[in-house]
């Protein structure tokens, strides 16, 4: 039995059930708000309000459709539901200032 998991048991009719869980683990919901507000990938980074509004719609479009993983049309879905528009031509993506803020 592992100490730092304060493994239960119990038998019951000839069947042992053991209980694993950490009996010091906050709600299961705390722990689902926690997760959706880190995405692993990035979480070190401080993010814009621009960044915080599209990465909340899209996880909002995620939980109501049920699609853990949109397609791209999906995306530019939730974007123009955020009111976003093509009204100038393309132009190059700077990619220095992703990598360093």
């Amino acid at each position: 039995m592992n100490v730092e998991t304060k493994s239960k048991s119990k038998v019951s009719d000839g069947v042992l059930k053991v209980d694993r869980r950490r009996e010091d683990r906050g709600p299961e919901d705390g722990k689902q708000e926690r997760r959706k507000q880190i995405d692993p990938t990035t979480c070190e980074r401080d993010y814009d309000a621009e960044e915080v509004e599209f990465m909340k719609a899209m996880d909002d479009y995620k939980r109501l459709s049920g699609r853990q993983f949109p397609t791209w049309s999906e995306v530019l879905e939730v974007l123009n539901a955020l009111g976003y528009l093509k009204v100038a031509e393309p132009s190059e993506i700077n990619h220095e200032k992703r990598m360093n803020p």
